[in-house]
């Protein structure tokens, strides 16, 4: 059984704060889920990923692993200190992914320790709080600004009174998803996790929220952006277009000389925070020529030239 530097993994210092951890946590996931990644192995970094961040996210299973970090190093058979025995017990099942068998030495099979990585043959309680799950929630950005409930459904490990694994069963919920949630928030549902055993309290749920791309609208913190085609002829002349929101269609209105790239400001049609309050929606303009001219139209386009008598490159003389 090798030790693993959890620290290493997340490419973060044994001093760094729960935030830093967090983010580290949240880049390298999101490099190696076997859904999106084209890294090399992404399935097994992504594993080892999820295991560094299970054991350090936790105060107690940090306080506990660094305690054993003192006796091992990075790929090196673990003997750990002096009386210190494995609580083994299998790998515990996060994420879609089984943790190793030092993760199990250290917090046993249910991913939970003692609190006391040095007790010479002490046993666990009877009664043990049931396992955490994590699961990635995709939602739309409509969804953030509805009230109704999401229906999921996720795998929840089952064990016996002996702490043995005895399977996984579907649990559904219905879940209301928080204002201002953004992408790659963790939340919280408590109790909602694997049941306990011998009484134990029931662990929890986490939802990773992940924002669906949307075809239209780009994410920019809680504001939204918006490409608007225009002709050529609708930024010179000015025109009113009925434009797409999260909520509806308004009316946008473009003023004569309008220029490409630039973007215009509706107030409150973003996305909203957690107090509730909307961002805004940026409409950006872009102009689009035909991709094809008859030759009346080519002729007019020639005779607009000349009467405009515009250099687009004058700056390029200064």
């Amino acid at each position: 059984m090798d030790f693993k530097d959890y620290y290493k993994i997340l490419g973060v210092e044994p001093t760094a704060d729960e935030k830093a951890i967090k983010t580290a946590y949240r880049k390298l996931a999101r490099k190696y889920h076997p859904d999106v990644s084209k890294e090399r192995d992404a399935e097994n970094h992504f594993k080892e990923v999820n295991e560094a961040y299970e054991a350090l996210s936790s105060p107690e299973k940090r306080a506990e692993y660094d305690e054993l970090r003192k006796y091992g190093q990075h790929g090196r058979p673990f003997q750990g200190p002096p009386g210190w025995e494995s609580r083994g017990g299998g790998g515990a099942d996060f994420g879609g992914g089984d943790f190793s068998d030092f993760f199990s030495s250290i917090f046993g099979s249910a991913g939970r320790g003692n609190g006391n990585p040095f007790g010479r043959g002490q046993q666990r309680s009877a009664g043990r709080r049931g396992q955490d799950v994590e699961m990635e929630l995709a939602i739309f950005l409509e969804e953030t600004l509805a009230n109704e409930s999401k229906k999921i459904s996720f795998q929840v490990p089952q064990y016996n009174a002996a702490g043995q694994r005895t399977g996984d069963t579907t649990k559904t919920l219905n879940v209301k998803i928080p204002a201002g949630v953004t992408d790659g928030e963790r939340i919280r549902l408590k109790g909602q996790g694997a049941p306990g055993v011998g009484g134990g309290a029931n662990g929890d749920l986490y939802l990773i929220i992940r924002l669906a791309p949307h075809p239209l609208f780009d994410v920019e913190g809680h504001d939204l952006i918006i490409t608007v085609p225009l002709a050529p002829w609708e930024a010179a002349l000015g025109t009113k277009v009925e434009m797409p929101t999260l909520t509806g269609k308004v009316n946008l209105t473009i003023r004569p000389d309008s220029q490409s790239g630039q973007r215009l400001r509706i107030k409150g049609m973003g996305l909203s925070n957690k107090q509730g309050q909307r961002g805004d929606l940026y409409a950006q303009l872009k102009v689009v020529m035909p991709t094809q001219s008859s030759a009346e139209a080519r002729e007019l386009w020639t005779k607009l030239s000349e009467k405009a008598g515009f250099n687009p490159r004058t700056q390029w003389s200064k």
